[in-house]
């Protein structure tokens, strides 16, 4: 959320991140609702002033001074409700446009109406060159016997699959060794929950906009997280934090819920992109500071990179343009993994800074230690792994001739020792 005073001075800057974004709000309108709704308010208050003055006098007034003094009473009295009446309209729509507005691009963020125009960065790590005809990861899968596509959709429709054997123990394997990665570098390991209250969606950002892509479980009144992201951030929502205890910096593994509505006929082959999944995500929540929310996210965005470059896989870092990016981002980095079966460079990652945009919608904040006042904290968060979408590169670069594939050496000790997948029974 944005702070409104912001709007008011300068509406024209939020009309262009909306217009940047391709996001739909009518800021005029919301302009004119608060137009309106602070008139009402401050006639709400100018009336318990007045008639607090006047409560004061009446025991002091006789005759036709008390008189004229309780008519004033009783007029006030009558106006009171209307203005009541008129906030109680006014409030949930400006509440509503408020939830609406999106946070600016930071000025270095290229303009672009889709990921088509993302920038490209910098690549890191050699593309593999085969000397036979590879597979790609489901032909691998089907024929190591450690995936099952076909009985994952019987079971739970499209979008679906089953890892089996060595394929799940790959798949725990590059997970814990992430999350391994996060606590050496200081991350605190969470395990959270599933199911969040809309509390908790409209605080990180996901509504309005997200409801369908998100699986929601009317009849309980809460919805399934499409990732760690929405009960990391939200898990100090409505706290006052110290400021010494800042920056506070969390690693949640979790399964994954996402609807994918409207990616009809997109992506539908394979592991790419499904309903359901595993992640590492990280969070940092810090001081309110461009300076700090800028270095952090170099920080996460890093974070992610040492497990890339560990598991030896070519990649390339994005900067994600105005038109890819959420209400709430003002700048967000994507990892792309090299997938061979895709010919391309696919996202795996995505690193994103907020400033106070979740904060303020979570009533998020810490006591700032030299002016002792309460200013709303920084949060920013980016993926560490995410599978099994990064066994998409695993398998398919670690393959070999014969059909097998190797286990890349920091998942040999996850495994057992295991250096190479075979055929599974």
């Amino acid at each position: 959320m944005i702070d409104i005073k912001e709007i008011r001075e300068n509406p024209e800057r939020f009309k262009k991140a909306a217009k940047d974004k391709n996001i739909e709000v009518d800021i005029d309108r919301l302009l004119a609702v608060d137009t309106e709704l602070l008139a009402s308010k401050q006639h709400l208050q100018d009336i318990a002033t007045e008639k607090n003055r006047i409560g004061k006098l009446i025991p002091k007034q006789t005759g036709q001074e008390k008189q004229d003094v309780l008519a004033q009473l009783a007029k006030l009295k009558a106006e009171e409700p209307q203005s009541e009446e008129k906030v109680k309209q006014l409030q949930p729509e400006f509440d509503a446009l408020m939830l609406l507005v999106a946070q600016p691009a930071d000025d270095d963020v290229p303009l672009g109406k889709d990921d088509t125009e993302n920038a490209e960065l910098r690549r890191e790590g050699q593309v593999r060159q085969f000397d036979f005809k590879p597979k790609d990861h489901v032909q691998l899968g089907l024929e190591l016997g450690i995936i099952d596509i076909e009985r994952g959709v019987k079971l739970a429709g499209t979008r679906s699959y089953f890892l089996k054997g060595d394929g799940a123990r790959l798949h725990w394997a590059v997970l814990q060794f992430a999350m391994d990665v996060m606590v050496a570098r200081g991350y605190t390991p969470m395990s959270v929950p599933l199911l969040m209250k809309d509390e908790a969606m409209r605080g990180t950002g996901y509504y309005p906009g997200s409801e369908e892509q998100t699986y929601r479980m009317e009849r309980d009144e809460l919805n399934l997280a499409g990732t760690a992201e929405v009960p990391l951030t939200a898990y100090h929502s409505g706290e006052l934090l110290r400021e010494e205890d800042l920056p506070l910096k969390f690693a949640g593994m979790s399964t994954c819920f996402r609807r994918e509505a409207g990616a009809a006929g997109k992506d539908t082959y394979g592991l790419y992109r499904i309903h359901q999944f595993d992640k590492v995500e990280q969070v940092l929540i810090c001081k309110n500071s461009i300076e700090e929310s800028n270095k952090y996210h170099e920080e996460i965005l890093s974070n992610a990179e040492v497990v890339m470059r560990a598991l030896e896989l070519p990649y390339r870092v994005v900067v994600v343009c105005t038109g890819d990016l959420g209400r709430g981002q003002a700048k967000k980095y994507d990892i792309e993994a090299w997938m061979p079966s895709r010919g391309n460079y696919c996202e795996t990652h995505s690193a994103s800074k907020f400033y106070d945009f979740q904060a303020r919608r979570m009533n998020l904040r810490y006591k700032e230690s030299a002016t002792k006042k309460n200013v709303f904290c920084n949060t920013l968060n980016n993926t560490v792994i995410a599978s099994p979408r990064i066994l998409i590169p695993i398998l398919e670069l670690y393959q070999n001739a014969d059909g097998s594939v190797t286990v890349p050496k920091v998942l040999q000790p996850y495994m057992g020792g295991q250096e190479r997948i075979t055929r599974c029974p």
